[in-house]
């Protein structure tokens, strides 16, 4: 299941009439003991440049969320804790945040492995966990457990096919492939999964090849896809390892033709020229269609002037933002919808319900309580993100480059 841009315009408006971010200026000022939200990020480590991009987000939605009276009357605290990236202490921070800090809700880390190690944490203790960036759904074993990021059941299917169709779209379909990926555990699994796709299109092969998730160097990395000169580069990354890829790329003075990044940090990139024509996956980008919904568009904003205070370095919303803020949508709506922070009671409500979000409306009933599969293709034009498939979706006069 997919959602259509007149859907979407329609779910806009329901988002604006639900006053889930609107003005604060008639609430009552919150009062009594806070209203706990626990979590961590890796804010330090290989993570941080995009960990910093959900800090952001998360202080944002809380200091509006207190304007508009808070949740059940109360004001709400994020109690945030540096998880550095890592998984073992992810664990560790979520055990402290749930016996130590008593929080009343719990919102997930950054990444995959992270947020694996959170929701074991949850289900010993059978608490609801709402999660921005879980990459393998078919890992998401846990019933309480609730994925903001939209990308669907199959995103080893889903999203290499959705790359290569968006370069059919131009005429760009390659002949050759090659697919080099980090062992990062969402990326590198829907890397394997674009092996297989590539395969069943007839796209030869030219190199795949691994590295290990912090690693430095990628020099011996670029010679070998130089020397395989594919029409088409996948690069199976997280965070800053395009940036360096890239940079090694340029180096020995080569440039790939066609070329996708799969979780890159998004401001950075785009600071590197080579990347322009790059593409990757999005759920939200801060331009129309997405940005008719007044709730989207006064979070741009308001995200834009923030992140520029912060020297962030790419002050747009796009998709990590964007799955951030929906998140704690859900958190607000499910706890305001059942005038309760039981977990199981909050579990059971999101579990039935559709919820209205920036990336469109977001339902949990099937496997791994994932939904609709909602992403699409951004390129990188002229030092901007644009997104350009599927084309109902494109930034105003945008198509694949």
């Amino acid at each position: 299941m997919t959602i259509d841009r007149r859907s979407f315009v329609t779910a806009a408006g329901a988002i604006a009439s639900g006053a889930l971010w609107s003005s604060g200026a008639n609430a009552q000022t919150p009062s009594g003991a806070p209203i706990k939200v626990g979590g961590s990020l890796g804010l330090t480590g290989p993570l941080a440049a995009t960990g910093l991009v959900h800090k952001l987000v998360g202080e944002i939605y809380v200091e509006s969320l207190n304007k508009r009276g808070g949740l059940l009357g109360r004001p709400v605290e994020w109690v945030l804790k540096d998880d550095q990236s890592k998984p073992d202490m992810a664990r560790t921070l979520y055990e402290q945040l749930v016996t130590t800090d008593k929080v009343d809700l719990l919102i997930g880390p950054y990444g995959t492995g992270t947020i694996l190690s959170a929701m074991g944490v949850a289900q010993r203790y059978n608490r609801t966990l709402v999660h921005h960036t879980f990459g393998i759904p078919s890992l998401a074993k846990y019933d309480q457990q609730f994925p903001s990021w939209s990308m669907g059941l199959n995103p080893e299917v889903s999203t290499p096919n959705l790359v290569f169709d968006a370069l059919a779209s131009a005429g760009k379909t390659p002949k050759t492939v090659a697919i080099v990926t980090s062992k990062f555990p969402s990326v590198h699994f829907v890397s394997l999964g674009a092996r297989e796709v590539a395969k069943k299109r007839n796209i030869k092969e030219t190199l795949f090849l691994e590295w290990d998730f912090g690693n430095r160097d990628y020099g011996p990395i670029a010679g070998r896809i130089k020397e395989a000169n594919a029409d088409f580069l996948w690069v199976g990354s997280l965070g800053l390892e395009g940036v360096q890829l890239l940079d090694a790329l340029k180096k020995i003075d080569y440039k790939p033709t066609t070329h996708a990044y799969l979780y890159p940090a998004p401001g950075p990139i785009l600071k590197v020229p080579e990347a322009n024509g790059g593409l990757a996956m999005t759920v939200f980008e801060d331009h129309p269609p997405f940005t008719n919904s007044p709730i989207a568009a006064e979070f741009v904003k308001t995200f834009r002037e923030r992140a520029t205070k912060a020297n962030l370095p790419d002050t747009s919303v796009e998709t990590q933002a964007a799955a951030s803020f929906a998140a704690w949508q859900i958190i607000e709506a499910a706890v305001k919808a059942t005038k309760s922070t039981d977990d199981k009671t909050l579990a059971t409500w999101i579990k039935a319900n559709q919820i209205d979000t920036i990336e469109g409306k977001l339902r949990f009933n099937e496997a791994g309580n994932y939904g609709a599969d909602l992403s699409k293709v951004k390129q990188i034009q002229n030092g901007k993100w644009v997104t350009v498939w599927p084309k109902e979706w494109a930034a105003p006069g945008a198509k694949v480059q």
